[in-house]
């Protein structure tokens, strides 16, 4: 009988996380397929739902289309999602998106989001960050107000315009502060 002390438990547990993590690391699954796939979809749903959205991926240099966020909290909450990057409307990357918050807070929530880069330096920064998080360069359209929303003067020269929708669940709001988006291979 082997007898195990809690620092070999943990030793052993650390080892074998690599090779865990290895385990779903998606080289050679279809994981891509099915992102791409669930991207189409919500790409047409935002079209067909929001009309001034096609002026808006127009004038984009990328967009970051994530299909599915799921977020819960109580107390302390997060949320997670995968995604593609879509430049000159072809896939170049996939990531998936994380937060974490704590605060006063219940219940659990799925949205789908796209972020538009609407500047060619605001694409680059996002692909050559190791790790990139949303923060005060975002410019939201409200989901409600998403029907007129237009390329113009004002959402063109913010760097990343956020569009939210479809959220389903309760839970008050959707935002993208603090959400990290790290590069994936599905």
């Amino acid at each position: 009988m082997t007898h195990f002390t809690r620092r070999s438990f943990t030793f052993a547990t650390l080892s074998a996380l690599p090779v865990l993590a290895a385990c779903g690391n998606g080289i050679g699954s279809n994981g891509g397929n099915v992102i791409d796939a669930r991207v189409d979809q919500t790409l047409s749903n935002m079209y067909n739902r929001f009309p001034g959205t096609r002026d808006l991926a127009g004038k984009s240099s990328g967009m970051l289309v994530m299909p599915l966020v799921t977020e819960a909290g109580f107390g302390i909450g997060g949320s997670y999602g995968r995604g593609a990057l879509r430049v000159n409307e072809a896939t170049v990357d996939y990531y998936s998106a994380a937060a974490a918050n704590i605060g006063l807070q219940i219940g659990a929530q799925q949205y789908a989001h796209v972020l538009f880069f609407m500047t060619q330096d605001a694409l680059t920064e996002f692909r050559r960050a190791s790790g990139w998080a949303a923060g005060a360069d975002l410019e939201y359209a409200i989901n409600d107000q998403g029907e007129t929303l237009k390329a113009g003067t004002t959402t063109s020269l913010a760097p990343v315009i956020a569009v939210v929708f479809g959220q389903a669940g309760f839970r008050v709001g959707a935002t993208l502060e603090g959400t990290k988006y790290t590069r994936i291979i599905p």
